[in-house]
Parts: structure tokens; C-alpha cells; sequence
């Protein structure tokens, strides 16, 4: 069995920092892509940003500059750097991977989802 597991959510003020964490456990082979995603209120999930597991990065527009996406393949563990923080970041943030189960075996994972809440 395969779980993520998201930390870091919380409130901060309008142009303050804060920092996601997701590890990866269970009977792991490989991971591959990990991503980070969001859903406010009222509104589809969208892609936040994606690391492939060469370290190779994508962002969503709304958040160049300011969010970095990292992961420590060791941990199996994947970070979202959230910087200069707008009242539209609110929403839950939820993280992703593909994992290889074996070597034949490929399925695509979801955290819990963790609040992060920018308001004054």
C-alpha cells in the first residue's frame, strides 16, 4: 500500500512564505513525476507545478516567480516553496506522484489534501 502524506498548510498573511511537504511510503520501486495541485472553493483542481524525477520543472503561470517545486528522491518526499503569498493561493493544496509499483507496474497517487490560507 502506497500513501502520501501532505504537512506545511496553514494561514499567512498577504505576501508572507510558507513551505509543503509530501513523503511518499509503502512498497515503493520508483517514483517518477510528483506534482502539486490546488482546488479553491468552487473551482477545479488545477496544476500547481510538476518535477520530474530528473529534477526537470514545470509551473502553472499564476505562480512563476514566486512558488519553487523541489523533491529529495531519497525521502521520496516533494516540497512546495510558496513566496509572496496573494489571497488567491487560498485553497487545498494536494500532491501527486507516479510511482512504479514494480517494474510493470505504474499507478498515480494522490495526498489528502492540506489547507493554505493567505488572508490579513
Amino acid at each position: 500500500q502506497v500513501q502520501l502524506v501532505e504537512s506545511g498548510g496553514g494561514l499567512v498573511q498577504p505576501g508572507g512564505s510558507l513551505r509543503v511537504s509530501c513523503a511518499a511510503s509503502g512498497s515503493i520501486f520508483s517514483i517518477n513525476a510528483m506534482g502539486w495541485y490546488r482546488q479553491a472553493p468552487g473551482k477545479q483542481r488545477e496544476l500547481v507545478a510538476t518535477i520530474t524525477s530528473g529534477g526537470r520543472t514545470n509551473y502553472a503561470d499564476s505562480v512563476k516567480g514566486r512558488f519553487t517545486i523541489s523533491r529529495d528522491n531519497a525521502k521520496n518526499t516533494v516540497y512546495l516553496q510558496m513566496n509572496s503569498l496573494k489571497p488567491e493561493d487560498t485553497a487545498v493544496y494536494y500532491c501527486n506522484a507516479d510511482i512504479d509499483l514494480t517494474l510493470i507496474s505504474r499507478r498515480t497517487y494522490w495526498g489528502q489534501g492540506t489547507q493554505v490560507t493567505v488572508s490579513s
